[in-house]
């Protein structure tokens, strides 16, 4: 076989996405197969398009790290989990809507879909699970024995359980008709990070701070697979939808393919500088993501999932640096491990420049980025104060949507489209030139998905539009600043008439004394004729 062909079978690079400010903590592909969505440190979730040279949307609103995403099943919501202890169900348009609700009274830590869609669990530092139901958006109910924070919580494919994990080192089985724990598997060395199920749902997984990852089948309750292929904390990981492998995250900056039916790691990617948070298959297989420290998600085709691992290892035997095959030593089915972790897997460093994706051009949606400088008369609410002014319980949902957002989003897609004209030149001189099919693709635009928008604006118009942008600003800047002078005018004036009025009371206040003191010294004793 010929050496290209042995190449073809090994994950590959496909694109890299930049464009969030600090550290990537989450991840999660569209069912729909056209998008991918991240959560950052940097507090923004960023919606990217998969289609060569489509723009990517950053949705602002969250107040602290976004540390979970997820699409539900129908790929028309994005739920993400926040430390600011909210949740926020985001439809992902244009218009940037999102529903937010205080979820927690402490971080929350991971929010998932259940697979029908209708309920919503959540995981946090307050030491609880919840569940939610989406359609009604309220609280359901809560799982409560974990004795620590607790770091992610998933639900079955059935939806009869839910599997959480969490610092006090422990994973948990719930059933969710009973809310009962059923299960509660506790021999790790270190805080469990991460829990989800197999797409059967016949085994669960976990990693952990102490670098291992563990598989149960829930048949037996019995530990079947325990890997120790990673230097350091494996922060994510996500099952192949066929369950034959695995795809692992780690701090010591490595992606880690494991075959699950040989019980081997079969691949080590070398793609991020620093901790890799986040890793995640699309839902059909054929693609993976990853996040991490270095701010950038990159996008993997998967290649592997097309031959057996013994053809695969057969081919890169004749390679010039062939790497030993991995040890049988890496799954520990009993006991400890008491080997040091080796190099076992075929080493890919994509050194190659990434010819397909230039950084796309990134669209802000969401929350009014400028509202901090208008004044307290036209100030908007965001989502969160109104939540809290309203007075709901924590554990009640606030729908409530981001104040001036609707504005805010019209203003940056049109300008962004259309170089900063604004809706009013569609009557007047500057639009009558328009052609009715571009105004019919704006109003598509507007309310219709962002995949809608895919494509690529000249570099004139994006500086048009963010020119726009800054005049916005500087316009309700300039606004405020007469509103204070006209005030302050009026006072001023105030204070000259109340000043001209004391004046002119002095002034007959004198007049008058004067008068008087000269009556009196007219009529004195002093001036009568002296008698003879």
């Amino acid at each position: 076989m010929s050496t290209m062909a042995s190449v073809l079978e090994d994950p590959t690079l496909e694109r890299h996405f930049k464009g969030h400010k600090d550290a990537v903590t989450c991840s999660d592909f569209n069912p729909n197969r056209k998008q991918l969505a991240s959560g950052s440190v940097d507090k923004s979730l960023m919606i990217w398009n998969l289609a060569p040279k489509a723009r990517a949307f950053r949705f602002v609103g969250h107040q602290d790290v976004i540390t979970g995403v997820q699409f539900s099943p129908s790929g028309n919501l994005v739920a993400t989990s926040s430390k600011d202890r909210t949740v926020r169900l985001w439809t992902p348009s244009m218009k940037g809507d999102s529903t937010v609700f205080k979820a927690h009274t402490a971080a929350v830590r991971s929010v998932a879909f259940s697979y029908d869609g209708q309920r919503l669990v959540t995981a946090s530092d307050d030491k609880s699970v919840k569940v939610w139901s989406t359609h009604r958006q309220s609280f359901m109910y809560s799982l409560n024995l974990h004795t620590n924070w607790v770091r992610c919580a998933r639900f079955s494919p059935d939806g009869r359980l839910i599997a959480s994990c969490g610092d006090d080192r422990s994973v948990r089985l719930w059933d969710t008709s009973t809310k009962h724990c059923i299960n509660c598997f506790t021999d790790y060395g270190g805080s469990a990070t991460f829990v989800d199920f197999n797409s059967s749902g016949t085994c669960i997984a976990s990693s952990g701070t102490d670098s291992s990852l563990k598989i149960w089948d829930l048949r037996t309750n019995k530990l079947i697979q325990h890997y120790q292929v990673h230097s350091s904390g494996i922060n994510s990981f996500s099952f192949h939808p066929s369950n034959n492998y695995l795809v692992t995250g780690s701090s010591d900056s490595t992606v880690k393919i494991l075959d699950l039916l040989e019980g081997h790691l079969i691949y080590t990617l070398h793609g991020h500088k620093g901790a890799v948070n986040t890793v995640t298959f699309s839902r059909a297989g054929d693609l993976f993501a990853s996040g991490g420290a270095d701010c950038q998600v990159l996008m993997w085709r998967t290649n592997f999932d097309t031959k057996s691992y013994q053809d695969i290892l057969q081919q890169h035997s004749r390679r010039s640096t062939p790497d030993p095959p991995p040890h049988l030593s890496d799954i520990h089915p009993k006991g400890p491990h008491l080997h040091h972790p080796q190099s076992t897997a075929i080493q890919i460093s994509p050194t190659v420049a990434d010819t397909q994706s230039a950084d796309p051009q990134v669209i802000e949606l969401g929350q009014a980025v400028h509202s901090s400088m208008l004044s307290n008369s036209r100030m908007h609410l965001t989502s969160t104060q109104s939540a809290t002014a309203n007075g709901h319980h924590p554990n009640s949902l606030a729908a409530c949507h981001v104040a001036g957002s609707r504005e805010e989003e019209l203003k940056v897609g049109r300008n962004a489209r259309r170089g900063g004209s604004t809706a009013k030149s569609r009557t007047g001189a500057g639009g009558r030139g328009r052609g009715r099919r571009e105004e019919e693709e704006e109003e598509r635009a507007e309310t219709h998905p962002l995949e809608v928008l895919s494509g690529h604006p000249s570099s004139l118009d994006s500086t048009l539009g963010h020119i726009v942008q800054q005049l916005d600003i500087l316009t309700q800047t300039v606004s405020v600043l007469e509103e204070r002078l006209t005030l302050t005018e009026d006072k001023l004036k105030e204070c000259l008439l109340h000043q001209s009025h004391i004046l002119k009371d002095v002034q007959a206040s004198r007049g008058r004394r004067r008068r008087t003191a000269s009556e009196e010294t007219e009529g004195s004793p002093v001036n009568a004729p002296h008698p003879d």
